[in-house]
Protein backbone atom coordinates (compact mmCIF):
# COMPACT_ATOMS: atom_id res chain seq x y z
CA UNK A 1 0.00 0.00 0.00
CA UNK A 2 1.21 3.34 -0.78
CA UNK A 3 2.19 5.72 1.85
CA UNK A 4 -0.57 8.10 0.11
CA UNK A 5 -3.02 5.89 0.65
CA UNK A 6 -2.30 4.87 4.26
CA UNK A 7 -2.33 8.41 4.81
CA UNK A 8 -5.66 8.63 3.73
CA UNK A 9 -6.75 5.70 5.59
CA UNK A 10 -5.46 7.68 9.03
CA UNK A 11 -7.02 10.45 8.51
CA UNK A 12 -10.28 8.84 8.06
CA UNK A 13 -9.99 6.61 11.21
CA UNK A 14 -6.71 6.51 13.28
CA UNK A 15 -7.37 3.05 14.14
CA UNK A 16 -8.35 1.59 11.26
CA UNK A 17 -4.84 -0.60 11.44
CA UNK A 18 -4.40 -1.32 14.75
CA UNK A 19 -1.00 -2.90 16.04
CA UNK A 20 -2.87 -5.16 18.61
CA UNK A 21 -4.37 -8.45 17.43
CA UNK A 22 -7.74 -8.33 16.18
CA UNK A 23 -9.75 -10.44 18.93
CA UNK A 24 -8.56 -7.55 21.10
CA UNK A 25 -10.08 -4.92 18.65
CA UNK A 26 -13.14 -7.49 18.28
CA UNK A 27 -14.05 -7.50 22.52
CA UNK A 28 -13.27 -4.16 22.59
CA UNK A 29 -15.51 -3.53 19.98
CA UNK A 30 -18.65 -5.50 21.55
CA UNK A 31 -17.99 -4.39 24.81
CA UNK A 32 -18.42 -0.68 23.27
CA UNK A 33 -21.62 -1.67 21.92
CA UNK A 34 -23.00 -3.60 24.74
CA UNK A 35 -22.17 0.18 26.67
CA UNK A 36 -24.04 1.57 24.50
CA UNK A 37 -27.21 -0.75 24.58
CA UNK A 38 -27.39 1.09 28.12
CA UNK A 39 -25.72 -2.30 30.08
CA UNK A 40 -23.29 -1.83 32.87
CA UNK A 41 -19.35 -3.16 32.26
CA UNK A 42 -19.16 -6.62 32.62
CA UNK A 43 -16.00 -7.59 35.03
CA UNK A 44 -17.09 -11.07 36.27
CA UNK A 45 -16.07 -13.96 33.92
CA UNK A 46 -18.96 -15.71 32.42
CA UNK A 47 -21.43 -12.99 33.25
CA UNK A 48 -21.87 -11.61 29.34
CA UNK A 49 -21.00 -13.83 26.57
CA UNK A 50 -21.66 -11.89 22.69
CA UNK A 51 -20.63 -13.55 19.70
CA UNK A 52 -18.97 -16.09 21.27
CA UNK A 53 -16.89 -14.03 23.35
CA UNK A 54 -16.65 -13.41 27.26
CA UNK A 55 -16.95 -9.57 27.62
CA UNK A 56 -16.14 -10.18 31.60
CA UNK A 57 -13.22 -12.37 31.26
CA UNK A 58 -11.87 -9.59 28.27
CA UNK A 59 -12.15 -6.70 31.04
CA UNK A 60 -10.77 -8.72 33.52
CA UNK A 61 -7.91 -9.39 31.41
CA UNK A 62 -7.51 -6.32 29.93
CA UNK A 63 -7.64 -4.80 33.83
CA UNK A 64 -4.95 -7.37 35.01
CA UNK A 65 -2.89 -6.81 32.31
CA UNK A 66 -2.85 -3.31 32.03
CA UNK A 67 0.94 -2.47 31.66
CA UNK A 68 1.17 -4.83 28.04
CA UNK A 69 -1.48 -2.75 26.66
CA UNK A 70 -0.08 -0.02 24.93
CA UNK A 71 -1.05 3.34 25.52
CA UNK A 72 -3.20 4.03 22.57
CA UNK A 73 -4.88 0.57 24.00
CA UNK A 74 -4.77 1.92 27.72
CA UNK A 75 -6.45 5.44 26.50
CA UNK A 76 -9.46 3.25 24.56
CA UNK A 77 -10.03 1.20 27.47
CA UNK A 78 -10.02 4.10 30.16
CA UNK A 79 -11.61 6.66 28.16
CA UNK A 80 -14.31 5.15 25.71
CA UNK A 81 -15.02 1.91 28.09
CA UNK A 82 -13.88 3.16 31.28
CA UNK A 83 -11.67 0.56 32.35
CA UNK A 84 -9.30 1.10 34.85
CA UNK A 85 -6.08 -1.06 36.00
CA UNK A 86 -6.59 -3.95 38.73
CA UNK A 87 -5.56 -2.25 41.89
CA UNK A 88 -2.25 -4.07 43.49
CA UNK A 89 -4.73 -6.31 45.87
CA UNK A 90 -6.68 -7.43 43.25
CA UNK A 91 -3.53 -8.89 41.43
CA UNK A 92 -2.84 -12.35 41.90
CA UNK A 93 -0.03 -13.14 43.54
CA UNK A 94 3.14 -13.78 41.00
CA UNK A 95 3.32 -17.90 39.93
CA UNK A 96 6.66 -19.21 41.43
CA UNK A 97 9.22 -20.32 39.62
CA UNK A 98 10.79 -23.75 39.71
CA UNK A 99 14.04 -22.48 41.38
CA UNK A 100 11.72 -20.96 43.87
CA UNK A 101 9.86 -24.11 44.77
CA UNK A 102 13.26 -25.81 44.68
CA UNK A 103 14.60 -23.11 47.32
CA UNK A 104 11.81 -23.48 49.20
CA UNK A 105 11.85 -27.18 49.90
CA UNK A 106 15.58 -26.84 50.46
CA UNK A 107 14.26 -24.33 53.28
CA UNK A 108 12.30 -27.41 54.85
CA UNK A 109 15.09 -29.63 54.33
CA UNK A 110 17.40 -27.49 56.18
CA UNK A 111 14.97 -27.10 58.64
CA UNK A 112 14.15 -31.02 59.20
CA UNK A 113 17.99 -31.53 59.22
CA UNK A 114 18.50 -28.78 61.73
CA UNK A 115 15.84 -30.13 63.88
CA UNK A 116 16.58 -33.72 63.66
CA UNK A 117 20.30 -33.93 62.39
CA UNK A 118 19.99 -36.23 59.52
CA UNK A 119 17.87 -36.15 56.32
CA UNK A 120 16.18 -39.73 56.02
CA UNK A 121 12.99 -37.92 55.87
CA UNK A 122 10.26 -40.65 55.62
CA UNK A 123 8.66 -40.96 52.28
CA UNK A 124 5.12 -39.09 53.49
CA UNK A 125 6.46 -36.38 55.36
CA UNK A 126 5.49 -32.78 55.25
CA UNK A 127 7.40 -29.93 56.52
CA UNK A 128 6.28 -26.89 57.76
CA UNK A 129 7.95 -23.96 57.75
CA UNK A 130 6.99 -20.19 58.13
CA UNK A 131 6.56 -18.44 54.78
CA UNK A 132 7.51 -15.19 53.56
CA UNK A 133 4.73 -12.89 55.54
CA UNK A 134 4.82 -15.49 58.15
CA UNK A 135 1.87 -17.66 56.90
CA UNK A 136 2.96 -21.30 57.18
CA UNK A 137 3.59 -23.64 54.05
CA UNK A 138 3.33 -27.27 53.75
CA UNK A 139 5.65 -29.22 51.82
CA UNK A 140 6.29 -32.49 50.96
CA UNK A 141 9.47 -32.98 52.15
CA UNK A 142 9.72 -36.83 52.24
CA UNK A 143 8.60 -37.47 48.28
CA UNK A 144 10.73 -34.08 47.83
CA UNK A 145 13.96 -35.58 49.49
CA UNK A 146 12.84 -38.72 47.42
CA UNK A 147 12.85 -36.82 43.77
CA UNK A 148 16.28 -35.22 45.21
CA UNK A 149 18.52 -38.57 45.03
CA UNK A 150 16.47 -40.28 41.81
CA UNK A 151 17.50 -37.22 40.12
CA UNK A 152 21.20 -36.73 41.69
CA UNK A 153 22.78 -37.17 38.22
CA UNK A 154 20.61 -34.59 36.33
CA UNK A 155 20.95 -31.74 39.29
CA UNK A 156 23.26 -28.79 39.58
CA UNK A 157 26.49 -29.29 41.25
CA UNK A 158 25.68 -26.41 43.07
CA UNK A 159 22.25 -28.12 44.70
CA UNK A 160 24.53 -31.19 44.70
CA UNK A 161 26.67 -29.68 47.09
CA UNK A 162 23.90 -27.65 49.21
CA UNK A 163 21.91 -31.05 50.41
CA UNK A 164 25.16 -32.51 51.38
CA UNK A 165 26.05 -30.24 53.04
CA UNK A 166 23.33 -30.87 55.12
CA UNK A 167 23.34 -34.32 55.46
CA UNK A 168 22.29 -35.70 52.02
CA UNK A 169 22.80 -39.58 51.54
CA UNK A 170 22.94 -40.14 47.72
CA UNK A 171 22.95 -43.91 48.25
Amino acid sequence: MSEERREQLEEIDASWCPSWPVTWQRCFHLVRMHLDAGETLPTEAGAVVRQGEDLGRWVQSVRLGWDQLTTVQQWLCEQVLGITPAAEEEKPPPRRTQADKWAMNYEAAKQFYEREGHLQVPRKWVERIAGEHQEEREHKLGAWIGNQRSRAATLSPERVELLSAIGMRWA
